[in-house]
């Protein structure tokens, strides 16, 4: 293993098994990061259980537009920045338009 500090996690024959997994397990909650993108989290819809209806405002608040990638219904499978660009662009038109 490359990376010293991963070194102590390695287990090459020094650990039993459980005792490899749990010093991994801890070093992974320690030192574990994401990339995670929120998203998919508002329901876009006409019917009332839709927080936003099909024009991105949010239900009772006049004025307010939700722009991000909250309003996606699948999680995207590349990354997620130009789709929120895309759907930024699509808010302006309807914003324009009225």
């Amino acid at each position: 293993m490359r990376a010293a500090v991963l070194r102590p996690h390695s287990g090459r024959g020094r650990a039993a098994p459980a005792l490899r997994e749990a010093s991994t397990l801890a070093y992974l909650r320690e030192a574990g990061t994401t990339v995670y993108h929120p998203c998919s989290t508002v329901r876009m819809g006409s019917d009332d259980r839709a927080p936003l209806d099909t024009q991105l405002r949010l239900r009772g608040v006049e004025g307010l537009r939700v722009v991000d990638a909250s309003v996606f219904p699948l999680v995207p499978s590349s990354n997620i920045h130009p789709a929120v660009l895309m759907t930024a662009e699509r808010a302006a038109e309807m914003i324009r338009a009225g």
